[in-house]
C-alpha cells in the first residue's frame, strides 16, 4: 500500500481556511493526498497543495488539473506508474505559477497571520480563472487540444513529457483526431529523444498497436 502522507499543523490550518471555499464548489478535502477533489462524470478535478518549510518562511505551491478515467484506464496499462498511484494519476496538471506565466511563482508565508490573505488569493484565482479552466479542460476535445496542438514542443499541462506522448496519443484516438497517424510519428521521435530505454519504446509500440485496433470502449 502507498505510504500515508504526514499532515503538519501548518497544513491543517491551511486546509481549514480553504475548506469552506472549496466545499462550496463541491470539492472534498482528501488530506491524506494533500488535495481537494471533485468527482466528475469523466473522472475528477483536483487542487493539490504542496508545502515546503524553511527556517524563515513556508512556501506553498498550488497545482490543479483533472483526470479522464477513460484515458487513464488505457494509459496505466502501458506506463510504469506504481500500482498504488495509478488510480490517483492526473491526465492534466499545472501549477498556478506556470498557468499565470510565472513558472517559479510560489506563495510565501512568513507567519501564521499571513495565511488568511494567501488563502484569499488562492480562492480569488480559482473564482476568476481556475474553475473555468478545469471545467473546459475536463472535456475530451479540450484534452486532445491541450496535449496535441503542439506535438513538437513540451506540453505545459503535464509534468512528465514521456507520459504526455502516451496520454496525448490516447486522447487523439478517443477524440477521432484526424492527425492521429502523424502524432504517432511525432511522439515516437520525441520518445527516442527523451529516453534511451528500449523498454519504453516497446511499451509505446504496444500502445500504438492497441490504439490502432481500438474503436470504442462500449
Amino acid at each position: 500500500m502507498a505510504k500515508a502522507m504526514t499532515i503538519t499543523p501548518f497544513e491543517t490550518h491551511l486546509y481549514n481556511y480553504l475548506s469552506p471555499f472549496f466545499t462550496d464548489h463541491d470539492y472534498t478535502l482528501l488530506s491524506e493526498k494533500k488535495q481537494f477533489r471533485r468527482t466528475t462524470n469523466s473522472g475528477f478535478q483536483n487542487i493539490i497543495l504542496s508545502s515546503v518549510f524553511y527556517a524563515d518562511d513556508t512556501v506553498v505551491d498550488v497545482s490543479f488539473g483533472c483526470r479522464n478515467e477513460q484515458i487513464e484506464q488505457i494509459a496505466q496499462q502501458f506506463l510504469n506508474t506504481l500500482p498504488d498511484l495509478r488510480s490517483d494519476a492526473n491526465t492534466l496538471i499545472i501549477s498556478i505559477g506556470r498557468f499565470s506565466g510565472s513558472r517559479f511563482f510560489r506563495y510565501k508565508i512568513h507567519s501564521e497571520k499571513e495565511l488568511p490573505e494567501v488563502c484569499e488569493q488562492i480562492s480569488q484565482f480559482f473564482d476568476k480563472q481556475g474553475f473555468d479552466f478545469l471545467t473546459t479542460a475536463s472535456s475530451l476535445s479540450t484534452l486532445d487540444q491541450l496535449l496535441n496542438d503542439y506535438p513538437g514542443e513540451p506540453c505545459q499541462y503535464v509534468y512528465n513529457q514521456t507520459h504526455r506522448c502516451y496520454k496525448g496519443l490516447i486522447a487523439a484516438r478517443l477524440n477521432h483526431n484526424p492527425h492521429f497517424d502523424g502524432l504517432i510519428d511525432r511522439y515516437r521521435h520525441l520518445l527516442m529523444q527523451q529516453t534511451q530505454n528500449p523498454y519504453e519504446q516497446i511499451h509505446f509500440e504496444r500502445l500504438i498497436t492497441y490504439l490502432q485496433h481500438y474503436y470504442s470502449a462500449n
